[in-house]
């Protein structure tokens, strides 16, 4: 997914992560209205990895708009 994302760069990407208690499902979805990625789990070693990337995908949001209203400040 990771590779998926930087494929992207600045085009406007949604990550959708969905529990479901009953089942006891975690899936995430990544897309950018063209191409669709899905990924379901039910492992908790899976459920960390996503977890990670979500954080991760987080930090970089966040860094970038903080760039942004830099440069636009300046």
């Amino acid at each position: 997914m990771s590779v998926f994302l930087s494929w992207a760069g600045e085009v406007q990407v949604r990550v959708v992560l969905k529990y479901r208690h009953c089942d006891g499902n975690l899936c995430i979805k990544v897309t950018d209205d063209v191409a669709c990625l899905l990924y379901r789990t039910d492992q908790a070693q899976d459920v960390k990895k996503i977890e990670k990337f979500q954080s991760q995908l987080m930090r970089l949001m966040v860094a970038k708009e903080s760039r942004s209203a830099a440069m636009e400040t300046d």
